[in-house]
């Protein structure tokens, strides 16, 4: 029998549940659905790495405690925010801006959204009373206690509705911006839904204001994309090297439907990112890509679940993960082909890139195989740079630091050329490339 007993930090998160209820929107069933996950939550406590899932990434360990939720921002708060915001604008999207955990429609772009988009902050939809967005916000699914508590304590988010044969020609940008106030917890999720014969390109950012510190921040995203829809998904975490980013995406395909996505990890002291990705219509296709770029002592997470449950499906997954000093990079990704899904055909391969002896890489692609007409592989790879081209690098004149640089550009670039738009496909490029200076 395994007993629980609710330490000190336990019961001041528990109290600070109660104090803020009332702040949280959705009455009635939305309300009863966080209770749950609360209890959920504060029954499993912090994931460590007794649970298989979790094994390299300890929260009690790493992150030891919940902040306090974040007050709604004020004037002071939302300038900074602007400010930060114009720094990593991305040309020609429609911007959504979320400051501590709130949908701040002044810094968005809510003017002349293109026909057949919707854009609303989950708080309106919540305390609207729309019965079935609401059910698809809010999972039901308490086994992950993360998750749990982010449907406990949301405050906002966006929902997205792109409707029946609507391609968008804009991407939208989700960008979650700290602050800077004190050190709190941020809890947002959002929705987004594709009808059939649709496309949009959606970015997600995570960043910081001038002086923000020792936050965290806790996201969630739902996605359904319809049959015959395709969504490209790129997502950037440059939080500030002592914020903590703990996100997750359940992502649901209809038949014929295509997700693209991409993530890049630069910042955040402990970051950890799951996305679980359901291949439920026929001849659907994923492709999930992705690139840590870590030093000093970060720790970065990304853990895939992809579950094909329906014949005829195709999955790619790339992932790099770049290594510096005492930096720590995982790569978790399960691949689970379902009775009923022959004539699947999953790939995925990682490959890690230490460039010191205290980095550390843990790699674990699994496959779980129930059809027997399927094709199915993964591997995994870790390694130094190859000193020999080094060398000849280092003979023709470059220096050591240039040298390391272009190789380690050439590793990430098979993931980053995995990025359909061009534009977005610079914005990495350029991103990957501020690291490599700042390394310097």
């Amino acid at each position: 029998m395994n007993v629980v007993a609710k330490t000190e930090t336990g019961r001041a998160l528990g109290d600070a549940f109660a104090v803020v209820r009332d702040r949280l929107p959705g009455k009635g069933k939305i309300a009863d659905q966080r209770r749950a996950a609360f209890e959920a939550y504060e029954r499993a406590g912090l994931p460590h790495r007794r649970i298989e899932d979790w094994k390299y990434t300890d929260l009690r360990v790493l992150m030891r405690e919940v902040l306090p939720l974040a007050p709604a921002p004020d004037v002071a708060a939302l300038s900074r925010a602007a400010a930060a915001v114009k720094a990593h604008g991305i040309d020609d999207a429609v911007r959504l801006v979320l400051v501590d955990g709130a949908f701040a429609p002044d810094l968005s772009d809510l003017g002349k959204l293109e026909k057949g988009l919707s854009i609303r902050a989950l708080r309106e939809v919540l305390d609207g009373g729309d019965g079935a967005l609401s059910e698809q916000a809010f999972t039901s699914d308490t086994t992950n206690p993360m998750i749990a508590l982010n449907s406990a304590m949301a405050t906002d988010g966006v929902v997205i509705e792109v409707a029946n044969g609507t391609v968008l020609g804009k991407p939208l940008h989700v960008v979650h911006v700290a602050s800077g106030a004190a050190p709190v917890a941020m809890f947002t999720r959002s929705l987004l839904r594709l009808g059939r014969d649709t496309g949009a390109t959606l970015v997600e950012s995570y960043l910081a204001a001038e002086g923000a510190k020792a936050y965290q921040a806790h996201d969630g995203l739902v996605v359904a994309i319809g049959d015959n829809a395709r969504l490209d998904h790129v997502r950037f975490v440059e939080d500030t090297v002592d914020a903590f980013n703990i996100s997750s995406a359940t992502v649901t395909l209809g038949a014929h439907a295509h997700f693209n996505t991409f993530g890049m990890t630069t910042g955040g002291h402990v970051s950890r990112y799951e996305l679980t990705v359901a291949c439920a219509g026929e001849h659907s296709k994923v492709e999930t890509n992705g690139v840590n770029l870590i030093n000093g002592k970060q720790h970065a997470d990304t853990t895939l679940f992809m579950d094909h449950a329906v014949p005829n499906c195709a999955s790619r997954e790339i992932f790099r993960a770049v290594v510096d000093d005492r930096a720590h990079s995982v790569f978790q990704g399960r691949i689970i082909v379902r009775p009923d899904a022959q004539k699947t055909d999953a790939k995925m391969m990682t490959r890690a890139l230490l460039l010191s002896d205290d980095a550390e890489a843990d790699n674990k692609p699994e496959l779980e195989i129930f059809a027997d007409d399927v094709t199915c592989g993964h591997g995994a790879t870790t390694g130094a740079l190859d000193e020999s081209l080094l060398f000849y690098m280092r003979a023709r004149g470059l220096p050591e630091k240039e040298a390391q640089a272009l190789l380690i550009q050439a590793f990430v670039g098979e993931a980053i050329e995995t990025i359909a738009s061009d534009a977005l496909r610079e914005v990495a490029i350029a991103t990957a490339r501020r690291w490599l200076e700042a390394r310097a």
